[in-house]
């Protein structure tokens, strides 16, 4: 059962996921493994299945709520439903407006992340380092891709939705990132999300929907029975993804056949970062090393009241 206590504090860590998927490069999955509600998220998703359509259809409700947990996924699924949509503006100005400061202060929730994920490991085996290694570089390379062209058709944006959301449950591995990669993440989670652009969202949401009930079956099994490779491959991926993070950067646009910028809809079209590090400490980079500290403290905070709870 969920009270009225725990509804709040579950709906907060719903927001706290949906506020990490609009990011590009920090995962939603990963909020909801450090705040303590990965598995029962995973088993809540997963048990929308044959029983649980027997028993809508034979009205039983009560058993319904009961075998799909479903009190919780509400509290959790609509605070991130709050989150996206109440912050998709504000962190569009802020990430235009303070960018450095932005990606500093994820880069520090990211790295206290990998500590916080990694540490409950019971178990260090060859196979789990092994697993951790290929974790890391598979995110790593992810971080390293060009991102293709924008696309609305609706099949493509099914599609999106399919590997967005799944992404987007996995630690680590963030689902903006990827729309990003797929050429959508300003159609799909600035433009759609901000001005509810039905024609849009409604494919994703299909794919988003489909996507995550038969990807939650595979995850849920894997987790129950290689949790140790679980963690350690999920450990992998969050620190592959602090490349995407890395504050300083900057950002290189592509262009046409001509050596011309392509732009799209007033903006220009970013093909990928080339990063690099300060080499003055100025008051800006004093600032944005304050703010992953910030973040850092942040997840410790996190993790300490989890605990306790």
């Amino acid at each position: 059962m969920t009270g009225s206590k725990d509804f709040v504090l579950l709906f907060l860590k719903g927001m706290g996921m949906g506020a990490a998927n609009v990011i590009p490069g920090v995962s939603g999955g990963t909020i909801a493994l450090i705040t303590g509600i990965f598995e029962r998220l995973i088993n809540s998703i997963k048990s929308f299945d044959l029983k649980a359509i027997q028993l809508i259809l034979t009205f039983k409700i009560k058993d319904f709520i009961k075998h799909t947990d479903l009190l919780f996924l509400i509290a959790v699924l609509s605070g991130a439903l709050v989150s996206v949509f109440s912050l998709a503006k504000l962190l569009e100005f802020l990430l235009a407006t303070y960018p450095i400061y932005i990606w500093a202060f994820f880069f520090g929730l990211i790295l206290a992340s990998v500590y916080f994920v990694g540490k409950t490991i019971e178990k260090w085996s060859l196979s789990v380092i092994v697993i951790f290694i290929i974790g890391t570089g598979i995110a790593t390379a992810l971080s390293l891709l060009d991102p293709a062209t924008q696309n609305d058709s609706f099949l493509y944006l099914v599609i999106c939705g399919v590997v967005a959301i799944c992404s987007m449950i996995l630690p680590g591995l963030s689902g903006s990132f990827v729309l990003i990669l797929l050429g959508n993440y300003e159609l799909v989670m600035i433009q759609a999300v901000s001005n509810v652009e039905i024609r849009i969202l409604f494919p994703v949401a299909i794919g988003a929907g489909g996507g995550l009930i038969l990807f939650s079956h595979l995850l849920s099994w894997v987790y129950k029975k290689f949790k140790d490779q679980t963690i350690s491959i999920l450990t992998g991926f969050i620190l592959g993804s602090l490349a995407i993070l890395w504050p300083w950067k900057n950002e290189i646009y592509r262009h046409d056949e001509a050596g011309n910028i392509v732009i799209k809809k007033g903006e220009k079209v970013i093909q990928g970062y080339e990063r690099f590090v300060p080499d003055t400490m100025s008051t800006e980079v004093w600032m944005a090393i304050i703010w992953m500290v910030i973040g850092v403290i942040l997840i410790w905070i996190v993790e300490k009241a989890v605990n306790k709870n």
